[in-house]
């Protein structure tokens, strides 16, 4: 802006006419340089505002052009601002329809994601399932195998087994069934167990020998019917003929053979005869009763029955009834020790054997598995 030009200072008043009177203040001459100041000061004034005038407007103008530039450029950035909205707005409905197919999308990925999860924790479950069916099937068919045969290393192979394949597949929730593994196997272990297959071949052999075991009212040995049995004619030396023996002898052979079947003939009458007298009188001593009264036809039929008592105490073991088992062996052994001759070694023997027996059965039960199966219920259950 430009700076106003100082004031002019005013004119010194003219000095009078020589000759002329003096002015005063009331006088013509007086009042005509006071007019001329007037006039000075008003057209210096109008000028100074005729200055500032001209230099407001034209501050005004400069104004006017920059106000006018200026908006201009406001509306060309308004303009290119619409511009740039109208893209703003376009790529944000672009983005907005690329964000509402990217969430229809993660949508189905998480739902093929929980499917995908459900199906995997099924197939899981499903197979472990299917193991802990598996296991529990194993351990009846064992359970039953030891039944039928009496011993404990089906079911232990089987628990075995289970253990092994608890440990492959690495489950947190079988952890339970390979402790009850454990356990069933130290207590089967620990068990001990009747040899049924054993026990039921002594048994077979006791029923063979019944008919062999002597009575105590027997009549005769088996060493006496021996040596009372005749005896055939004298053989001849090996390598020696008719010839030879008729030339030892001075003797036909005809009356050699006579003479040897002569002899052989008395012998056996003498023996049949004194065989007769020996058996018309036996003492013996025999301690029950019910030994010396029981007859020929009872032996046989008493000799059957033992033969059933056995057979029915074979049955029991094979059905695992040890309790009828030893019934039967107990009722076998006072059979024996009744009616039967306990000096003799097959009896004595077959005495020792059933007590064996008797013992061997006492407190012997087949173990089971029941902790296994309890802890396979809880985790076919806990699915």
């Amino acid at each position: 802006m430009s700076s106003i030009p100082p004031e002019a200072p005013p004119a010194p008043p003219a000095a009078p006419a020589p000759g002329s009177p003096p002015a005063g203040p009331g006088s013509p001459a007086t009042r005509r340089p006071m007019a001329g100041l007037a006039v000075s000061l008003a057209l210096g004034a109008a000028l100074l505002s005729l200055l500032v005038t001209g230099m407001l407007w034209q501050r005004l103008g400069q104004t006017q052009q920059e106000l006018a530039r200026r908006s201009q450029d406001v509306t060309l950035e308004v303009a290119q601002a619409k511009t740039k909205a109208t893209e703003a707005e376009s790529l944000v409905n672009e983005l907005q329809a690329r964000l509402s197919v990217a969430e229809l999308r993660l949508s189905e990925v998480s739902l093929q994601r929980s499917q995908l999860e459900e199906l995997m924790l099924s197939l899981s479950r499903s197979r472990d399932d299917h193991l802990v069916q598996d296991l529990e099937s194993a351990l009846r068919l064992a359970q039953q195998q030891t039944d039928l045969t009496g011993s404990a290393q089906p079911l232990i192979s089987a628990l075995q087994a289970a253990d092994a394949r608890i440990a492959r597949a690495a489950q947190p929730r079988l952890n339970p069934v390979q402790r009850a593994i454990a356990r069933d196997l130290d207590r089967i272990q620990a068990t001990p167990v009747a040899d049924v297959p054993t026990a039921v071949q002594v048994l077979d052999e006791l029923v063979r020998q019944v008919d062999d075991w002597p009575l105590l009212n027997r009549v005769g040995t088996q060493e006496e019917a021996r040596s009372l049995t005749p005896a055939g004619p004298p053989q001849r030396p090996e390598g020696q003929s008719d010839e030879g023996t008729a030339d030892a002898h001075d003797q036909p052979a005809a009356w050699a053979r006579v003479s040897t079947w002569w002899r052989g003939w008395w012998q056996r009458a003498w023996s049949e005869m004194t065989r007769s007298g020996r058996e018309l009188v036996r003492v013996s001593r025999i301690d029950t009763p019910e030994a010396a009264l029981l007859a020929p036809d009872q032996a046989f039929f008493l000799r059957e029955n033992l033969k059933l008592q056995l057979l029915n105490a074979r049955l029991s073991l094979l059905a695992r009834h040890n309790a009828s088992a030893r019934a039967d062996l107990a009722a076998v052994e006072q059979a024996l020790k009744t009616f039967f001759d306990g000096g003799v070694p097959m009896v004595a023997s077959a005495r020792r054997t059933l007590a064996g027996l008797s013992e061997d059965l006492v407190g012997h039960e087949l173990p089971r598995a029941d902790d296994t199966l309890a802890a396979l219920a809880v985790a076919a259950g806990g699915r």
